[in-house]
């Protein structure tokens, strides 16, 4: 199933669990964690490296004989968020004194890195296209931002009534100027539970991944293969969603292809001023309420 409405991919007391076996490919990983105030929960990491990042809430992490402390944030509209990196094959404990709700974005890996703490306030604040196309990328784990073995990771904020992921775009054949990436998007809105956009994929190939959906808080579409885009906002409502990718290239890079019927919209950028509502904040070390 590429579409997975909030729920259907709930497993094992997590509200979402994607693994490469249940999406049928060989990398990428996501699981969405609700803890209640007190609540804790022990986490194998097998042969896949995790960051553990807050959605909202403040949370302890213990693995690998050290103890992180995550000062989190209020929800994904209110602040960057620090975060944990937990290599493959790690035993950890992930608590949460207030409660909250984190993501676990994974992928598997061969090397086994040091596990270690994301401070908030390194984390590349990008604004990032135009007009109507304006939106703000948080490159938490982007490739050239923190070092993973195979996990790249960002999260991508749209005001409403803007477009994301635009011009549509693909990342799945290995060459010259793009990488093959599996990608999982998780989306999440401001403005209320009635609150929705949609995400457009479609194939790049005869046979290729085709999708039209209409997304709410908490779902989340697998992309193996195709042109993926717009995300789009609807009025009044900004969407959040969270990007998980990894594939097999020797690099760990985030390497793309526009749509070419498309292209020609990366180009009118430098004449068109931002969305004046970008960004929606920057990055920050002060502690945030969780």
């Amino acid at each position: 199933m590429t579409h997975l409405p909030a729920g259907s991919g709930a497993k094992d007391g997590y509200e979402l669990w994607i693994d490469p076996d249940s999406a049928g490919w060989d990398y990428c990983g996501l699981r969405v964690l609700a803890l209640e105030p007190g609540g804790s929960r022990a986490l194998l990491t097998g042969d896949s490296e995790w960051i553990v990042l807050p959605l909202a809430g403040a949370a302890t992490v213990r693995a690998d004989g050290e103890t992180f402390t995550l000062r989190g944030r209020r929800d994904v509209f209110s602040g960057v968020a620090d975060f944990v990196y937990l290599p493959r094959d790690c035993s950890a404990v992930l608590s949460s004194a207030a409660g909250g709700r984190f993501a676990l974005a994974g992928a598997r890996c061969a090397r086994r890195l040091p596990a270690r703490y994301g401070p908030a306030g390194a984390v590349p604040v990008e604004l990032r296209g135009a007009g109507g196309a304006s939106r703000q990328v948080n490159n938490f784990a982007a490739a050239d931002s923190f070092r993973c073995d195979r996990l790249i990771a960002v999260e991508v904020l749209t005001p409403g009534g803007n477009w994301s992921s635009f011009p549509p775009h693909k990342h799945d054949e290995s060459g010259p100027g793009e990488s093959r990436l599996e990608e999982i998007y998780y989306y999440e809105f401001g403005g209320g539970p009635a609150a929705l956009g949609y995400q457009r994929v479609y194939p790049s190939r005869p046979g290729g991944t085709e999708l039209l959906a209409e997304v709410r808080a908490g779902d989340a579409v697998l992309i193996p293969d195709g042109w993926h885009g717009p995300s789009m906002a609807v009025p009044g409502y900004d969407m959040y969603y969270l990007n998980v990718m990894a594939g097999p290239g020797p690099e760990r890079a985030w390497l793309i292809s526009d749509d070419p019927a498309h292209a020609g919209v990366r180009d009118s950028w430098p004449g068109q001023p931002r969305d004046p509502r970008l960004p929606l904040y920057e990055a920050s070390d002060r502690e945030v309420e969780a």
